[in-house]
């Protein structure tokens, strides 16, 4: 049977070729207990709290390749801009109001997530909010020794950590990807200003404004370790 005859029988079948998806393993052994840990925040959240999710952003001045519509027998070709040059972005988004602060950085590196935290704190003052809880995934530059300092020297904040390989747990991810959508793939930006300053409004007007949590944090596991917790002392579940 000739590669043309299978072809035909696929399109007949309602096949269609197209790129693989890359998904995380979500194989974190503590995966339902973080979800249920936010979870056990974000359900009963006061006025007088906020919840962020917080996550950093490489960009390219190298545009983003993928998929578009174009006529048969063509192909659209996207110009390089010779050396690439990057800079990553530090952003958070409230589950009550939408996108809020973000700060550049030449590297991810820990004073870029510092930077955000001080930003944070001066946007939502002690006066508005008692307590600030930041999600974040599990990356060194959240860990670091110095922004457990600076965490003990601002108590009103509490971070809590993302399951490991989770993207789906994380609301921002979403805003992220659909930047890369619609502005940094196949973009024609010659100057990284340029290209920096299209992100900052692309989040500023076009973001999910609001936006909740996935629905695996319902997920039946999630609600058992969510159960288990309450029958716990805060201290031992914090």
């Amino acid at each position: 049977m000739s590669t043309e005859t299978v072809r035909r029988g696929l399109h007949a079948l309602d096949w269609v070729w197209k790129r693989a998806q890359l998904v995380a393993q979500d194989s974190d052994p503590e995966r339902a207990a973080k979800r249920a840990h936010i979870r056990r925040v974000f359900e009963p959240l006061g006025r007088r709290e906020a919840l962020l999710f917080s996550d950093e952003l490489d960009l390219h001045l190298r545009p983003k390749v993928g998929a578009q519509w174009m006529p048969r027998a063509t192909q659209a070709e996207v110009l390089t801009p010779g050396q690439d040059e990057r800079r990553d972005l530090a952003g958070a988004l409230e589950l009550r109001t939408g996108p809020g602060p973000h700060c550049l950085w030449f590297r991810k590196l820990t004073g870029l997530f510092l930077d955000l935290l001080n930003l944070l704190d001066r946007a939502d003052p002690a006066r508005r909010f008692d307590r600030i809880y930041g999600v974040a995934d599990n990356g060194k530059i959240h860990q670091a020794a110095v922004v457990q300092r600076w965490l003990r020297q601002h108590p009103r904040f509490v971070l809590l950590f993302l399951p490991t390989d989770c993207p789906r747990a994380h609301p921002l991810e979403r805003c992220f990807g659909d930047r890369h959508d619609q502005v940094t793939r196949h973009h024609r930006r010659k100057r990284r200003r340029d290209l920096v300053a299209d992100v900052e409004r692309h989040l500023k007007q076009n973001g999910p404004w609001h936006d909740q949590p996935s629905e695996i944090y319902q997920a039946a596991e999630v609600t058992q370790a969510l159960q288990k917790q309450a029958n716990l002392p805060s201290s031992a579940v914090a």
